[in-house]
């Protein structure tokens, strides 16, 4: 099979020792970094989420620094969702949009302060579409990328994991809100989210020497809950309907197609670049949005391309995410699908790699 070659294009992180001591099984690569995709399989692996607690090296989840005056305006300019209410503690999901209303990312921020925000984006070049804004409308305020590496603990004992080491405030901590601990003698940023539906937390590690005596501790305090190193995984992403921008959505899809409407409040965030082609879109309404879909038959293979979707053989969407999902015993997949063929339990067939499978489209997501 090829390989990746590796080379200083490609970043380690302050955590790859750990990572690769934990004996991990493979990568993909992400905001030119290393992610790691499996350590024993993607099954075992999500059995063990689902049970335990689990270490995430996501340092490839970089940070988009906006620092300055202007900084509260130039993140509304870039996002339809009106962030005139978030307070300095809070993390908001934060559709991107261009001038055409697709999407270039759909972020976290983190309002650090009123004049300073954390953009913690998904796998694409947003630093320098932000820059340009920055310099086309004459904004007061630095961009930048820092040095900052997510860590993300998922998992049912992530609470208990993170008490043992930061204390039992921890546990207070409200889901998409942070607050900032010490490790040795350095602040961190702990927020109550992540990629999974297990729950948990992210750390944002400021510099990269804390990042190892980090990823230690906790494992010497998660022993005995049986703490393993992890990553986002397949299955249960899927399960829970988590996007992966690149994959189940690009900049030819508007947050609507998405089915991120709610993130939208499209009439009051004034100044969002893409506003006006929002409105029209809102009005309309999409032809096509995301859905799930159960998948008929034995394990499918990796959807490394997109697996066209037909009714009565007429195309009417595709596939962009599918795997076997051993607690609901069937095939889950992301689709975009046509709004004549979007509504729950409508039979549709899907072309995979090794033949045609009916399919089921189904209006909400197994978890």
């Amino acid at each position: 099979m090829a390989q990746i070659s590796l080379s200083r294009r490609l970043r380690r992180t302050p955590f790859s020792d750990g990572v690769e001591a934990a004996g991990v099984n493979g990568y993909t690569v992400y905001n030119h970094m290393l992610l790691p995709t499996v350590f024993e399989s993607v099954e075992a692996d999500y059995h063990h989420l689902k049970r335990h607690v689990q270490v995430w090296d996501v340092s490839c989840e970089r940070q988009v620094e906006l620092r300055g005056p202007d900084a509260a305006r130039l993140i509304q300019m870039l996002t339809p969702r009106d962030l005139r209410g978030m307070m300095p503690g809070q993390c908001f999901y934060v559709p991107i949009v261009d001038e055409t209303g697709g999407m270039l990312n759909d972020p976290v921020a983190v309002k650090l302060a009123e004049d300073r925000w954390w953009i913690s984006i998904a796998d694409s070049d947003l630093l320098f579409w932000i820059k340009g804004i920055v310099n086309g409308w004459r904004l007061d305020v630095l961009v930048d990328e820092p040095d900052v590496s997510p860590l993300a603990i998922q998992g049912p004992k992530a609470d208990d994991l993170l008490a043992r080491v930061f204390g039992d405030s921890v546990r207070d901590i409200k889901f998409f809100r942070f607050g900032v601990y010490q490790f040795q003698g350095k602040d961190l940023v702990i927020a109550r989210s992540g990629y999974s539906k297990q729950g948990g937390f992210e750390l944002y590690v400021e510099g990269s020497e804390l990042g190892m005596p980090l990823w230690r501790k906790l494992f010497e305090a998660g022993e005995d809950l049986n703490v393993r190193a992890g990553c986002p995984n397949l299955i249960e992403r899927i399960e829970g309907g988590l996007l992966s921008y690149g994959n189940d959505m690009t900049d030819d899809n508007t947050p609507h197609e998405c089915g991120l409407g709610r993130f939208c409040n499209t009439h009051t965030a004034i100044g969002c670049i893409g506003r006006d082609a929002l409105l029209r879109v809102a009005k309309e309404g999409p032809v096509q949005q995301i859905r799930a879909l159960a998948i008929e038959g034995a394990p499918v293979p990796p959807c490394d391309r997109v697996w066209p979707v037909y009714a009565n053989g007429k195309r009417v969407g595709k596939v962009t995410s599918a795997a076997w999902s051993p607690d609901f015993n069937t095939n889950v997949a992301i689709g975009m699908i046509r709004v004549t063929h979007w509504d729950d339990d409508t039979k549709v067939e899907v072309q995979t790699p090794d033949g045609t499978r009916a399919a089921v489209v189904r209006e909400k997501f197994w978890i």
